[in-house]
């Protein structure tokens, strides 16, 4: 498996333009005398304000590559890079574009659509040498601009990609295609691209039944659709139930449409996710509130059906408005908890995603010093992936992290001091939402037919 905003830009270019327009009429008609006897002061602003603006205006319509200073929702300026552009209206100023862009300070998720009165053109930037070619479906790039992605530009989650293969994502998935989707109660922004029917791809807004994860471009569609589908649950057997949490398992060969929904849907909101359109290798484990309405999708994982490499997890999700809620730890401990069913030692299918990573590291640091914590004598690393179906590589690179592990005589050794395993856990924090495996029903895969 792995917020846009459209509006029409002014045609005078920026608001700052605007203002130093209005400025200079003010000061022409209303007040020559009183500019002229301050020193010149007022020609000289006029002056500077049309030159500011010629300026500007020779640089429209900003080329893709372009870096410049962009007004962000915290209304401070921050540096950004051109990534696409659109007309935004049928006129032929060159005024009337809109920039899709990527804040270089931030993460992916957050590029977006912004407006020309957003962007600072005083602060532009344009070197030849790192302007990617103006086409959607072009890949070249200058011996310069190759050099330094493949020296420097490697994102978190994208450690395993070559730096031809991150090229080539990171240009198929460069612009986001879907603004916003409907799901529930929630209106929710997307993260990333994803790669639905080309004929959704012009929709600003998708909207999703939250039962069977069947998407629409319109409003009406889903009301008609919710009198139809008689669905109040994700389709699959129900394996756990505690309170008002439930886990679903859906396999993807008995439910195709629902699988692939969810990967679309994945996809929104996680930037190094490869798309599985065959989901017939894989189940799904759907973690959902329920209440007298039914039961509402709040995040998932899923796994292969066989994993030679001993993978648990293939993709995690926790949803934008269910997460900081401890329902992505429930979702890896939940992982573990079927390997131990399982008898098997598991660990997450790479690369992982610069959440997911946090994630993991959190949830393997908690395990693991709990145990040394209440673990009084020597215990071994092979131990410890029995206890808990962590695999070996997985604790052994959390220890080493945590300064918790030394290599003596040729082998590993574990140094647990009481009190440096305190502050570990103290700055670990809390641990979440647990799982109650009293209450999970549950038959592996593979014993099931």
């Amino acid at each position: 498996m792995g917020s846009m905003e459209a509006s029409t830009a002014p045609e005078n270019g920026t608001a700052a333009a605007a203002a130093a327009a209005a400025s200079t009429a003010c000061n022409g008609a209303g007040g020559g005398g009183a500019a002229a006897a301050s020193n010149g002061g007022g020609v000289e602003r006029r002056l500077r304000s049309s030159a500011a603006s010629a300026s500007w205006a020779s640089h429209l319509p900003l080329e893709v590559g372009t870096r410049v200073m962009c007004r962000w929702r915290d209304q401070k300026l921050h540096p950004v890079k051109v990534i696409e552009r659109r007309k935004s209206s049928t006129s032929s100023s060159p005024a009337d574009y809109e920039y899709y862009v990527h804040y270089t300070e931030f993460n992916r998720r957050l590029d977006e659509w912004v407006k020309l009165e957003q962007l600072d053109l005083e602060t532009v930037e344009t070197d030849v040498d790192e302007k990617v070619e103006d086409k959607a479906t072009s890949l070249k790039m200058t011996r310069h601009q190759k050099r330094k992605i493949d020296e420097t530009h490697v994102e978190q989650g994208h450690e395993e990609l070559d730096a031809a293969s991150l090229r080539e994502h990171e240009e198929f998935t460069k612009v986001k295609n879907i603004a916003k989707i409907e799901l529930g109660r929630y209106e929710i922004d997307t993260w990333y691209f994803s790669p639905f029917p080309p004929e959704y791809n012009d929709s600003p807004k998708l909207f999703f039944c939250e039962f069977c994860l069947n998407f629409m471009k319109r409003k009406e569609q889903l009301q008609r659709h919710m009198k139809k589908c008689d669905l109040k649950h994700p389709p699959g057997d129900e394996i756990y139930r505690s309170g008002t949490l439930s886990m679903f398992e859906v396999d993807g060969k008995k439910n195709k449409v629902y699988g692939q929904n969810l990967c679309y849907l994945a996809k929104l909101f996680l930037d190094h996710k490869t798309l599985y359109y065959d989901v017939d290798l894989f189940l799904f484990y759907v973690l959902c509130e329920c209440d007298d309405r039914g039961c509402h999708m709040v995040g998932y994982f899923s796994k292969e059906k066989h994993s030679e490499e001993s993978y648990n997890l293939a993709c995690i999700l926790t949803l934008p408005p269910y997460q900081r809620k401890g329902y992505g730890k429930f979702l890896i401990a939940f992982s573990y908890e079927l390997s131990k069913k399982e008898g098997k030692v598991g660990t997450p299918e790479r690369p992982l995603s610069d959440l997911g990573l946090l994630s993991y590291r959190g949830y393997w640091t908690r395990v693991l010093l709990e145990i040394l914590k209440k673990h009084k004598s020597n215990i071994s690393i092979k131990e410890l992936s029995d206890m808990t179906a962590i695999k070996a590589d997985d604790i052994l690179s959390t220890l080493q992290s945590l300064d918790l592990i030394q290599y003596r005589k040729g082998q590993h050794v574990i140094c647990a001091d009481p009190k440096v395993l305190d502050r570990h856990l103290k700055a670990a924090g809390r641990g979440g939402l647990e799982v109650d495996v009293s209450k999970l029903i549950w038959t592996p895969y593979k014993e099931q037919g």
